[in-house]
């Protein structure tokens, strides 16, 4: 464990997992990643299937599914480029009366790897307490402390904090972090946060959820599930020297630093801790290697610069709370990452995951895009280190877990989720 203070020459980086937007005025360390307890858990996934996106294919699984799971419902992760085939699986799901709900992310994961072609169908063998909300702007924190205590009757009798609150936001809810935080202080019981956000790459807006009937934007699908298995969640990236100040911030839009225009800030910074020219026409290519870390009581938050303002204003990926602390963070290089280790020693934790299992797995868009050809690489070494039987998941925009001792759900980018399934 390192001091926030401290800089790594290589970008070798310290731990994250979501936690509450609160500034921190002093020094503080970064706590090492919480490792998990796996308690005796429910299977939640009874099978997973990649299948092309066509009828003959979709209703043959569909169809032999149901005969051995009368009571199933159906998960499925589409990637952007298969997005008009939501109707098919809606129609698919509908003709068997199957209670079907879903996400579009920029792209999927399966043992070959990033694949943009197909879709994944997961199999939860009893249907489980769910809910679909779209326009959260809209009342958005009444209606989720709504959606999740109605969820929590269908599964009464298990208590709220045994169950893990699963939720798909669309990337384009601008305030997922303090929204998250706000249903977590106005909720009598609290369960385990985790969570990751879908919707297009290139950050335009783009209707990302759907069940058997609609398919929405600018929601939350979620899911909840009783004594499900516990998640790991790390990105690693290391910490600058350099601290100032969010003096003017709107959402995920930073006007100015330590009150002068954001971006001037934010280029002199890159400079004079890591060499490098950052301008308008390299920022693309460049600012997601430098991203910045607002500072709270416990950690430290990634929050990746996307779109540069012609005012000189900075807009990030998740929110960055008015008069933050805020650090520069370099992604490391993929040989330097501690990611792997810190993984591989949560799964070394407990011997209920020793054996072969599925692992349900997110990697950050963000990531992809730092990492570049090497985060193929990355991703062998997290099937290596997990012993997984079967990797299948998505690219995502966003992801969200949960401060161990306190509950306390906290959105990052950069992550890895990493969430073992045990099998019947």
């Amino acid at each position: 464990m390192k001091d926030l203070g401290e800089t790594d020459a290589n970008c070798t980086d310290p731990r994250i997992k979501d936690s509450p937007a609160r500034q921190l005025q002093a020094d503080a360390q970064t706590p090492v990643l919480a490792v998990n307890s796996f308690p005796e858990v429910r299977p939640m996934f009874a099978v997973q299937q990649l299948v092309e996106c066509r009828r003959d294919s979709i209703d043959a699984v569909l169809e032999e599914w149901q005969s051995r799971w009368p009571t199933l419902c159906v998960l499925a992760l589409l990637p952007e480029k298969e997005k008009s085939h939501v109707p098919l699986l809606q129609r698919c799901a509908n003709r068997l009366n199957l209670p079907l709900i879903g996400a579009i992310f920029p792209a999927l994961l399966g043992q070959p790897g990033f694949m943009t072609e197909g879709a994944w169908l997961l199999c939860l063998e009893r249907a489980p307490a769910r809910f679909l909300l779209a326009d959260l702007q809209d009342q958005g924190q009444a209606r989720l402390v709504e959606a999740i205590q109605a969820a929590h009757q269908q599964t009464w009798p298990d208590a709220l904090e045994n169950c893990t609150l699963f939720t798909i936001f669309d990337a384009m809810v601008p305030n997922i972090g303090s929204l998250m935080e706000q249903v977590h202080v106005s909720l009598a019981e609290q369960p385990r946060y985790l969570g990751v956000s879908a919707g297009s790459e290139t950050f335009q807006p783009m209707p990302c959820l759907f069940d058997n009937e609609k398919i929405v934007g600018n929601g939350v699908l979620g899911i909840l599930l009783p004594n499900a298995p516990r998640a790991v969640v790390c990105h690693e990236y290391s910490v600058s020297e350099s601290r100032f100040w969010a003096s003017s911030s709107h959402g995920n839009r930073i006007e100015s630093i330590d009150n002068r225009p954001a971006f001037e800030v934010y280029q002199a910074l890159v400079k004079s801790e890591y060499g490098v020219d950052l301008t308008r026409d390299n920022f693309y290519q460049l600012a997601v290697h430098f991203p910045f870390g607002v500072m709270t009581a416990v950690d430290v938050l990634v929050r990746i610069p996307v779109s540069l303002g012609d005012d000189g204003s900075l807009y990030c990926v998740g929110e960055i709370p008015p008069h933050s602390m805020l650090r520069l963070l370099c992604a490391p290089k993929q040989n330097d990452s501690r990611c792997i280790q810190v993984i591989q020693s949560a799964f070394a934790e407990t011997a209920q995951f020793t054996d072969p299992h599925p692992l349900f797995f997110f990697y950050c868009a963000g990531r992809k895009l730092h990492f570049e050809e090497h985060a193929a690489t990355e991703l062998e070494q997290v099937k290596r280190a997990t012993n997984c039987s079967n990797l299948y998941g998505a690219l995502s925009l966003g992801e969200i877990d949960s401060l161990d001792e306190l509950l306390l759900p906290r959105f990052h980018n950069a992550a890895l989720v990493c969430w073992p399934q045990r099998t019947r």
